[in-house]
Formats: C-alpha cells, structure tokens, sequence
C-alpha cells in the first residue's frame, strides 16, 4: 500500500467566461454550492482525508481567490498570463513548489468526500477518478482503459473508444509527479501552453501505469455552464449532504 499524499495542488486561474454572467466579476471557485464555495467544498474534503499542504493555482481574480482560501497550510501561485493559456501551463507552473506526490484537482468540481477517499486508498500509486459511461457529449474529458489502466484521454475521442469520463482529480506518487512534470515540462517547452492539463496525463500512460477509481455511482459534478450550476444546486448536493448527515466534521470523517 502506497502512502496517501499529503499535498494537494488546486488548478483555479481561468476566468470561466461560459458561465456568462455569473463569473464576470467572480472566479468559479468562488460560486456557492450549499452555502459553501466549490473551493470551501474542494478544501474541506482534502483536510478530512489527511492532506494538509495545498498549492492554489490563481489567476483570473486572483486577490479574491487568495484571501478566500488563506489559512494554514495553503501557498499560492500565480498563473500571470491565464487568459492565453490553459491548465497544462498552469500546472507547469504550480509543479516546482511541490516535492513529492501530490493530489491533483480541478477547483470547478464538486464531489462527495468519500471520492476522495476511494482515490487515496486505491492500490494504484498513480490514479484518477473516472466515470464509467460510454455515452458522452463533445465537452467530456474522455478516459480509454485497457487492463485497469488509463491508456488514453481527451476530449474528441469518438463513441466505442473510451470508458467514460476523467473528473479531474487525480493522485500522483513522487516517482509519478516526476513523471509528470516531465511530460508537462515538454509540452510547454514545444509551445503546447493552451492544452488541458490530461494531454500530459494521457502522453504519459505509454510508459507509466496510471490507474483507473470508479465512482461507484456516488455523486459529482464539474461546473462548466449555467445549468451545471443550477444542476449542482438542486440535485448533486442534496444528494452529497443526505449521505453526510450534516452533523459536524468529526461524524462526517467517520462516515468516509
């Protein structure tokens, strides 16, 4: 058994500009699911599965995003030129303040504490969480498994070639984030900065076994839309907070 990672890296510095209105002055980390931020949600999950050290990638908004998320424990880098590249460069840039594994999320996902839980606990030293579903829209990061593996992943691969859907949480062990920022380190160098941060993952499974956690049908959503949003409201958190009772964080660590 591998142990779990203790650092977390949180990819937050895009502006969001398909969810119009609603982020036009505020970074999507900061809408509210529940009562809580999606990164108040994102924080609360990580410290109750164990990790204590976080690197939050910031860019869009970032003065907010900074004194929301200051506290014990979490440093912040900035991504100075977000609106002309994607995930993958800010990544590249949140890598070299982290020195061993880590886990890996994007801020804009809302997930049920015990995904996490189910990620760390996986055999596989280096995995993600994944939907099972082979029916997917032009919008889902898409995941190819072969063998209980990831083999490949991005967004245009055609229906009958994948598994189902990358959440976009992840873990990497230290011989894994090495890997990694390799990977990412190459893509930047060759000008790749406008990619999502899976086009490393997905370069690296020729060579390195990344292993694939099912959701076990417990509930998730990544907020890209308006009606995501609203989705994540009405249906994705009652059902994440029907099952934790809402009772206070020493019940609810028990319950993961």
């Amino acid at each position: 058994m591998h142990e779990p990672p203790r650092t977390a890296i949180l990819l937050a510095a895009g502006s969001a500009k398909r969810l119009k209105e609603l982020t036009r002055e505020r970074p999507k980390c900061l809408l509210e699911v529940g009562g809580k931020t999606l990164l108040d949600h994102q924080l609360s999950a990580m410290r109750l599965a164990g990790i204590e050290d976080f690197v939050l990638v910031t860019g869009f908004c970032a003065e907010a995003v900074e004194r929301a998320a200051a506290g014990p424990g979490v440093r912040f880098v900035r991504n100075p030129i977000y609106d002309r590249t994607n995930s993958i460069y800010s990544l590249h840039l949140a890598l070299p303040a982290v020195k061993a594994g880590f886990v890996l999320t994007n801020a804009d996902v809302l997930f049920h504490p015990r995904l996490l839980t189910r990620l760390l606990q996986d055999s596989a030293a280096d995995a993600l969480l994944m939907e099972p579903n082979r029916e997917l829209g032009d919008e889902e990061m898409k995941v190819r498994i072969e063998g209980g593996r990831v083999r490949e992943l991005a967004k245009d691969l055609t229906r009958g070639n994948y598994d189902g859907e990358n959440l976009g949480v992840l873990k990497f062990s230290e011989p894994g984030a090495r890997r990694l920022a390799r990977e990412v380190a190459r893509l930047v160098e060759a000008g790749d900065v406008n990619a999502w941060a899976p086009r490393a993952f997905s370069a690296m499974c020729g060579d390195h076994e990344i292993g694939a956690v099912p959701t076990a049908g417990l509930p998730w959503i990544e907020i890209d839309f308006p009606e995501d949003l609203e989705r994540a409201r009405r249906v994705t958190w009652p059902r994440i907070e029907a099952t934790l009772g809402g009772t206070g964080p020493n019940v609810l660590a028990e319950r993961l």
